[in-house]
């Protein structure tokens, strides 16, 4: 046994071996010291020094890329306007609420028949607390947080081909797997394989590491006990009074946790994106596009379809259908464009920009998802199986069901999301289906993993954002050649024009990725105009 310590590249192996192995923070410290995990570089509100001297910008989209550039734009003196499609503001921030209605392209309408007080978020849903510019952005505009609860220990991960079909607790795998490797790894730490790898100092430090994370006994075995009760709970819980000692439950094997696949449930948890602490706003997500839009009152025009963009060497002129007036077409003319824009929409008009952002323009697809909003007579997850927030996983095409994260123990009815696809050949077999079809299918699934969901459904609605006219998708999905080869083109001031926008950012799908785009296109594009 080799005294000497053990190079760092190997002890860093070995870290992030048992980071995997048994929880989320030693993995996140180790990609903080390899340089994978990053925060928001978002440091603070930004200032426009410079007098523009009045010049003018037009703004397509009141999402948050948009407004955001629209705000900080008016506050530094400029003139500024914005052009939207919707009838309200935010884009991709959205919620739908009782009452709502919308018409998906093809034709088909839903209307959400909800009862007052409940929604669900059909864009973005939560905020990772790294996501420093849109948490400074909801204090300063009043918008009210609460904790949005991605781990539940108590909710499921679901292998219709394992264990006859029933859900697990994510506690029992995630204290299972753990306990399993955990074995693994302190066995060939007591022979010897790990020589080579670490210190002898080390190897006494991760087998008290392995015993205690792993809940193995004195033998460094994991097996039902008290120490692997500790982490996964009993099979009956401690009472009072007679016959209240508890029952220890009997962990899953490793060999079925592997076969089973529901090991790929946990990375949900580990992911740098979806730890704790999360967020979302009181009464929706919708409610942050909102208290932008009331900082810049009466500069939204509403109702705005783009229809071309053209810019010469003293300005830009939108032409744009003014769907409030029976599609007239009509101008706004500005002296700078930020275009936020989704690409799938932008790559469809006539544009005057040139050919490598245009390459760019077009080179970026979007990804397609679906969720679905469903309400039920009761609030059974919490009544029958205790679950309080949270999101099981499966691998049944509606992929996972989040659990709302407010109004806990209230009783009453409730909205699940009943599914979110992000991507591949689920989202679109769902996106071919009618709004019914949908449903029906979301609730076959569904019942499933909570049989009381054909008793309880009610009502619910269906979003596939490859139909959402606005978008035509969910959001940017570069690949790594594609964003090599166009990412730098794509963010450019071109003559007149800069983009803003999820899809022009390092962290699309996110709304700090648009907010922070918008930040980095109006600092650039004003030192141009005060240099000019």
């Amino acid at each position: 046994m080799s005294n000497t310590a053990a190079p760092s590249l190997n002890r860093r192996r070995l870290i992030e071996l048992v980071g995997a192995s048994v929880g989320g923070a030693a993995a996140y410290q180790v990609m903080t010291r390899l340089g994978f995990a990053a925060e928001s570089p978002y440091r603070g509100p930004i200032k426009l020094d410079g007098d523009p001297k009045g010049a003018s910008v037009v703004i397509l989209g009141a999402g948050l890329a948009g407004m955001t550039a629209a705000i900080e734009l008016e506050r530094a003196g400029y003139s500024v306007s914005i052009l939207e499609f919707n009838l309200r503001p935010g884009g991709r921030n959205w919620t739908l609420r009782g009452g709502d209605v919308f018409t998906e392209l093809g034709g088909a309408t839903q209307t959400c028949e909800f009862d007052p007080g409940l929604y669900i978020n059909p864009g973005p849903w939560r905020i990772p607390y790294h996501h420093h510019a849109i948490l400074d952005y909801c204090r300063r505009f009043g918008v009210t947080l609460e904790p949005f609860i991605q781990l539940n220990h108590n909710a499921f991960l679901h292998s219709s081909n394992a264990f006859d079909g029933k859900p697990q607790r994510i506690r029992d795998v995630k204290a299972d797997f753990a306990g399993g490797v955990s074995e693994l790894l302190a066995k060939a730490t007591r022979k010897g394989a790990l020589d080579d790898e670490v210190s002898a100092e080390d190897r006494e430090i991760l087998l008290e590491a392995l015993r205690s994370l792993g809940a193995l006994d004195k033998d460094f075995r994991y097996r039902a006990g008290d120490d692997s009760a500790y982490h996964r709970g009993y099979a009956k819980d401690p009472g009072g009074g007679l016959g209240a000692e508890p029952i220890d439950g009997a962990p899953i094997g490793l060999h079925d946790i592997l076969t089973s696949r529901l090991w790929r449930g946990l990375q949900n948890f580990l992911s740098y994106d979806f730890q704790t602490t999360m967020f979302q706003p009181v009464g929706g997500m919708g409610r942050i596009g909102e208290a932008f839009a009331r900082q810049i009152p009466d500069r939204i025009r509403y109702g705005a379809k783009v229809v071309s963009i053209r810019q010469n060497e003293t300005g830009v002129t939108v032409a744009f259908e003014d769907l409030a007036a029976s599609g007239a077409v009509r101008e706004a003319k500005a002296d700078w464009c930020v275009c936020a824009l989704p690409l799938t929409i932008l790559s469809q008009l006539p544009i005057d920009v040139s050919a490598p952002m245009k390459a760019a323009i077009d080179a970026v697809p979007y990804a397609s998802a679906v969720k679905f909003g469903l309400q039920f007579s009761r609030r059974f997850w919490e009544e029958d199986e205790h679950i309080f927030g949270g999101i099981s996983y499966t691998d049944l095409p509606i992929r996972q069901i989040s659990y709302p994260s407010t109004n806990f123990n209230a009783g009453g009815k409730g909205v699940l999301l009943g599914g979110y696809t992000f991507d591949g050949p689920n989202s679109y077999e769902f996106t071919a289906m009618s709004p019914p079809e949908r449903l029906r299918r979301a609730v076959e699934f569904g019942a499933q993993i909570h049989p009381q969901y054909g008793a309880e459904f009610e009502n619910g609605v269906s979003v596939a954002w490859h139909r959402v006219p606005f978008t035509l998708g969910c959001a940017g999905d570069w690949s790594d050649e594609a964003r090599s080869a166009h990412y730098n083109d794509l963010c450019q001031i071109d003559g007149r024009i800069v983009l803003a926008g999820e899809h022009a950012s390092y962290i699309p799908a996110w709304q700090e990725g648009a907010i922070l785009s918008a930040l980095d296109a109006i600092q650039r594009l004003h030192k141009r105009v005060v240099a000019s």
